[in-house]
């Protein structure tokens, strides 16, 4: 039987339902190498409920240090409208400060490692999620315009550096089968612990939904299909009718079924919530969105040459090694190229653009 924790909690006193989390749910980080990930869909104010919180970030590396692991690295690869702008994103949602000096870029480093040939052969993911002896994934309570909703699960979908993300939409082509392709990148590597940001959520057609809710809940598991599902169901809608969930538990990668789950604290539906569309049409009937996602998946880096010092910064850099120099300027291999614009963020000239 999965367990899911639910607990009351402030941003000013979530250390508790953290401290709880650990005590439920026990992780051995000891001398070992332990990865945070919040969701950072772009950049953003804490207030406007986009990303993770700090306050959450903050009580759960401060719980971590603790614990005496070896090495601690806070991060994550943020969504379709914040390619190449990691730190960017993570300084203005207050998690930079939150990380307490453990965030790194981890889209600069990636290993390559095999897919569903259906989408793609082979994807990069961030090298240090491969390379962690321990996950802990913070997911944000949001609806999103095609998944219905984000937590858990979803929350892996930040593993992949750049704009694989929105490849991977584009080859999915419509919601069943991008529904498939989260489950597909979730199970590349499991996280180990979920400590959902349930303090102020989300309704109506997220991810970047104006529209809040105050629960002031803290939600923990370490089985995201059970932590979804009670998700799910604290916003009126029966798990059973989101694929995504139903393809996880049909994977053997737990169960939606309230008579497998044990609710530690009180499960209670939110009145009203306001869900998006379950068909998808939030964001495949978006036709400004479908088109940036295009776009992105067009881009590539291109130096300027008045402004190129051909100093090689982005060519040691480049995760996957698709930049070469080539008469003192950086050209990029576009067939090998995942474009997480590193090399734009990175380059000390500014020198490099997306065309």
């Amino acid at each position: 039987m999965h367990r899911v924790m639910i607990h009351p909690a402030t941003y000013e006193n979530c250390r508790q339902a953290v401290d709880r989390a650990f005590e439920l749910f026990p992780v051995d980080v000891f001398k070992k190498k332990v990865l945070v990930k919040p969701n950072v869909l772009r950049a953003s104010k804490p207030e406007e409920g986009v990303a993770t919180h700090p306050a959450v970030l903050r009580a759960v590396v401060e719980k971590l240090e603790q614990m005496n692991p070896a090495k601690i690295v806070v991060g994550d690869n943020p969504g379709v409208f914040s390619y190449g702008a990691n730190e960017k994103g993570f300084e203005e949602t207050g998690l930079l400060k939150a990380a307490q000096g453990y965030y790194r870029n981890i889209g600069n480093e990636s290993v390559k490692v095999d897919f569903d040939p259906d989408y793609s052969k082979r994807l990069s993911v961030s090298r240090e999620i491969m390379e962690a002896d321990v996950v802990i994934s913070l997911p944000k309570f949001k609806t999103h315009g095609l998944t219905v909703m984000t937590g858990g699960i979803k929350n892996s979908y930040g593993f992949l550096p750049g704009a694989q993300k929105a490849m991977l939409h584009r080859k999915a082509g419509e919601p069943k089968r991008f529904h498939d392709v989260v489950v597909k990148v979730f199970r590349l590597r499991i996280p180990d612990l979920f400590i959902l940001d349930a303090v102020v959520g989300m309704e109506g057609n997220g991810p970047a939904s104006p529209d809040l809710r105050t629960i002031n809940r803290i939600m923990a598991s370490d089985n995201a299909v059970a932590l979804d599902a009670t998700m799910s169901r604290m916003m009126g809608l029966e798990p059973g009718k989101l694929r995504f969930l139903r393809k996880a538990a049909d994977q053997g990668l737990g169960s939606y079924e309230s008579n497998a789950l044990e609710i530690i604290g009180e499960l209670t539906t939110i009145p009203d919530f306001k869900l998006p569309p379950l068909g998808g049409e939030a964001i495949t009937k978006s036709t400004a969105l479908q088109e940036v996602i295009r776009d992105k998946t067009l881009l590539r880096p291109k130096a300027d040459p008045e402004l190129c010092t051909g100093c090689e910064t982005c060519v040691e850099q480049c995760p996957v090694s698709a930049l070469s120099m080539s008469d003192s300027l950086p050209v990029v291999d576009a067939d090998t190229c995942i474009m997480c614009f590193c090399c734009q963020e990175i380059c000390p000239e500014k020198a490099i653009a997306l065309q």
